[in-house]
C-alpha cells in the first residue's frame, strides 16, 4: 500500500468508514461478529489475503490434509509482507482456524493482522505471538474436526461480507471493515474529512450546542464549520 494512504486509514475509525461507504450506497462492509482477540491498541490496515474453508467431508478434512499442496501451510508460505489475512470459516465456532505455530509463521512472514468469522485455538500461545487478530472466540479442536481448507486468494464471504483479494481491511476496537480496492482513495479522503468535521461537532457539544441541527449539521452549522476551517481550524 501507498504509505500516505495507509496513514490516512490508520487515523480514521472503522465506524467512520462504515458511514462513509453507507453514504455511497455500500452497506455490507463490516465483518459481522469478529472482534479483537489479540489487539495491540492500534488500528491496523492492509490489503486482504483471502483464505477459505468449506464444510468438513471425511475424505478432505483429515490430518493428512495438513501436508496437502492445498493446505493452510502452503497458503501461509504464499502470504506477502504487509498483507491482512481474511479467513472465511462460515461462522464455524466449534473448531479453530489457526493455532499458535501457524500464527507465529504468519507473523514471521510480515503479516500485519488476521480476521476471521471463525475462532482460534491454542489461545495462550496465539496471544503470546502478538499478531493482531479479530475473530469470534476460541475452540480447542483443530479445523479438520469441522472444516476442510479449500483455497486462497479468491473471493470469499467473511462475516456476511464479500471480500476480494487486495480489498483493504481496516480494523480497530469496533471490529474490521472491508474497503473495496477500487474506491479506497476516495473513501479515505471522505473519512478524513468526516472525522475532522465530527471532532469540531464534539467541541460544539462541549460548548453546549443542542444536537438538532448540529448532528447531522444543517446549513447554518456547516457555515460555522467553514468559518472555523478558514480561521485555521
Amino acid at each position: 500500500m501507498d504509505a500516505e494512504l495507509r496513514q490516512k486509514l490508520e487515523n480514521v475509525a472503522v465506524a467512520t468508514l462504515t458511514t462513509v461507504m453507507l453514504k455511497k450506497g455500500i452497506r455490507t462492509t463490516w465483518i459481522k461478529g469478529s472482534m479483537p482477540y489479540c489487539f495491540a491498541d492500534k488500528r491496523v490496515v492492509g490489503p486482504a489475503f483471502t483464505m477459505r474453508y468449506a464444510p468438513a467431508r471425511e475424505d478432505l478434512a483429515t490430518p493428512a490434509a495438513w501436508t496437502s499442496p492445498t493446505s493452510t501451510r502452503a497458503a501461509i508460505e504464499d502470504m506477502p509482507e504487509g498483507c491482512f489475512v481474511v479467513i472465511d470459516a462460515r461462522g464455524e465456532d466449534a473448531a479453530g482456524v489457526m493455532g499458535d505455530i501457524l500464527t507465529a509463521r504468519m507473523k514471521k512472514r510480515g503479516v500485519v493482522a488476521m480476521v476471521t468469522d471463525g475462532v482460534m485455538r491454542d489461545a495462550a500461545g496465539v496471544k503470546a505471538v502478538g499478531l493482531p487478530i479479530w475473530c469470534n472466540g476460541t475452540a480447542a479442536p483443530a479445523a479438520v474436526h469441522k472444516m476442510a481448507f479449500v483455497g486462497w486468494q479468491e473471493p470469499i464471504g467473511c462475516g456476511e461480507t464479500t471480500v476480494f483479494p487486495d480489498d483493504i481491511i481496516v480494523a480497530d476496537e469496533d471490529g474490521a471493515v472491508v474497503v473495496p480496492q477500487a474506491i479506497v482513495e476516495e473513501v479515505a479522503e471522505a473519512a478524513v474529512a468526516q472525522e475532522h468535521l465530527e471532532a469540531w461537532i464534539v467541541s460544539q457539544v462541549e460548548e453546549g450546542y443542542p444536537l438538532p441541527g448540529l448532528y447531522p449539521p444543517n446549513e447554518e452549522t456547516l457555515a460555522r464549520y467553514e468559518d472555523f476551517k478558514k480561521n485555521g481550524g
